[in-house]
């Protein structure tokens, strides 16, 4: 199962989504991350992804490990990852448009979950709100139906 990370920008009430453009996931709002590289640890890789991806400098010691949550796809198995998220409360910068991404921010409590991967409402939320978590979610109908899912505090 490959490895990969999100990571969501925190300040007041608010939360950096990005728009993916391009790619795994396109047209919807998430946090910033992608693919552990070989060698790569994930803290690692979620500091590189959140530069490349808006142009923001997150040491990896202001990364706080939030959840990691586990996807399968019945009908595409190799988009199998386990996803590490993250959020950070300092940065250096501020969140650019990038081929990749456009970073917009949201309220806590108006999040565009229309317009998001359908777990993200049974996870997000309690991630905004400080919990750690591990989650499983198995899709259907390449990540258009959620099968089932299972999510634990920890």
């Amino acid at each position: 199962m490959r490895q990969a990370t999100l990571s969501f920008l925190i300040k007041d009430n608010g939360v950096c989504l990005a728009m993916k453009k391009r790619g795994f996931g396109v047209g919807k709002w998430n946090g910033v991350g992608g693919k552990v590289a070989d060698g790569e640890t994930v803290v690692a890789a979620a500091s590189r992804e959140t530069e490349e991806e808006i142009g923001v400098r997150v040491l990896p010691e202001e990364l706080e490990p939030k959840a990691v949550l586990r996807f399968y796809f019945n009908e595409k198995p190799e988009w199998n990852q386990e996803v590490h998220v993250f959020v950070a409360r300092r940065w250096d910068g501020e969140p650019q448009e990038t081929e990749e991404m456009r970073p917009q921010w949201y309220r806590h409590d108006a999040l565009p979950f229309s317009e998001m991967w359908i777990d993200d409402p049974h996870w997000l939320p309690n991630v905004l709100a400080g919990k750690k978590l591990e989650a499983d979610f198995y899709f259907n109908n390449d990540g258009a139906e959620l099968d089932k899912f299972d999510v634990r505090e920890v």
